[in-house]
């Protein structure tokens, strides 16, 4: 087929971000709402699976139109090119959404819509009686209705993007992998500066900043639902795969350091750096945040720390904000980044921060703080 319209979705916040990616890769892309859309071939769709360390999901859009009736809706699906994307046998659910629209059922949405796409794809094979057998390659198609507003697409990916295929184990409540990547992203860190997450956890924040300083692909260790697809090609996939080797840096020294007051975390990041092949790059060690101290220099810190949403939480999560901007406030050279949902953050560290940015964290509305340090001379930059 050649170009499809792509929709790379995205998180409340960080649309921009995942937008700076598609544009590294290459490809002219507008932001809207949650999502970013650019035009691309079945190597771009590879491409973007693989490399898209913010952005959740990789959908190619097959259409969009008002509807106000079912009829409308069942009508302007089936006109569209189903055969182009879906094979004879494809098994081919289909999920929904309604927002401020007249066609509110989400279920009579979903059986309107594969209903029409089994109408389209028996037109456009030819069969003229019986049921598709529904028993080849998985298209998940979505139909979502936003003020009457009809989008249907084809997700690419499968399992989110945030699902990297190295978390072993994971703690109570983990950052999901996009947007540890995004907290990093976010800093003035390069891979020649020491880094610090003194709230490690599993080891999202480390492992994700490992990955960005060796340039390596965050989706190289998973499989994706698209590569099932008579269309998607094998070799794309291996061009694809083979692009993202020939640009990790595997050499490129890196000082990463993940701490945790709880030494089961620390043992559950040991095994997950493992198996992201990141094992000896990454140290973790336990620690209380108010022991850190550190000789090094223009370093970075980047946490997630307990935010204290319950009650009964927040006397020793406001204590151990007061405790860590203690501990680092001689750290004038560095640069902290802290994300919290706590309104109180700043009065308890004991400093105003030099920027906020608001980030969700799933629903959670959080402020990401930003202490920016001193500058290195330029001779060290």
């Amino acid at each position: 087929m050649g170009k499809y319209k792509i929709i790379a979705t995205a998180a409340m916040g960080i649309e921009a971000l995942v937008a700076k990616e598609v544009r590294a890769l290459g490809y002219e892309c507008e932001v809207d709402n949650g999502k970013v859309i650019f035009e691309g071939d079945e190597l771009a769709i590879a491409r973007c699976n693989l490399w898209l360390r913010t952005a959740d999901r990789i959908k190619i859009q097959v259409g969009q139109f008002k509807a106000t009736t079912f009829d409308e809706l069942f009508e302007k699906t089936k006109a569209l090119n189903w055969g182009d994307y879906l094979p004879v046998d494809a098994q081919s659910p289909v999920s929904g959404k309604s927002v401020k629209s007249k066609l509110f059922s989400v279920s009579d949405c979903q059986s309107i819509v594969k209903k029409a796409i089994v109408d389209s794809v028996k037109s456009h094979y030819k069969k003229t009686t019986g049921w598709l057998e529904e028993t080849g390659p998985v298209f998940k198609i979505e139909v979502a209705l936003l003020k009457d507003i009809a989008t249907l697409t084809i997700d690419t990916s499968g399992v989110g993007l945030h699902k990297r295929g190295y978390r072993v184990d994971q703690g109570e409540a983990p950052l999901k992998e996009t947007l540890a990547a995004a907290l990093v992203m976010l800093t003035s860190w390069t891979p020649n500066k020491p880094f610090v997450d003194p709230f490690c956890g599993s080891g999202t924040i480390p492992i994700e900043a490992a990955l960005i300083g060796q340039n390596i692909a965050p989706g190289f260790n998973r499989d994706f639902i698209s590569e099932q697809w008579p269309w998607m090609s094998a070799d794309v996939w291996d061009k694809a795969r083979e692009e993202a080797e020939d640009v990790a840096n595997y050499d490129q020294e890196l000082d990463i350091t993940g701490f945790d007051i709880d030494h089961r975390m620390v043992k559950m990041a040991q095994e997950n750096a493992f198996e992201a092949g990141l094992g000896d790059l990454v140290t973790f060690k336990q620690m209380q945040v108010r022991d850190f101290t550190t000789r090094k220099e223009y370093g970075v810190i980047i946490g997630n720390p307990p935010y204290g949403e319950r009650l009964s939480d927040r006397p020793s999560v406001e204590k151990m904000y007061a405790e860590m901007g203690q501990a680092f406030s001689e750290l004038d050279t560095w640069s902290i980044y802290m994300l919290t949902s706590h309104k109180g953050f700043e009065q308890f560290y004991g400093k105003q921060a030099t920027k906020k940015r608001k980030l969700f964290n799933g629903f959670i509305e959080t402020d990401y703080y930003q202490y920016w340090g001193k500058r290195p001379p330029r001779n060290n930059q």
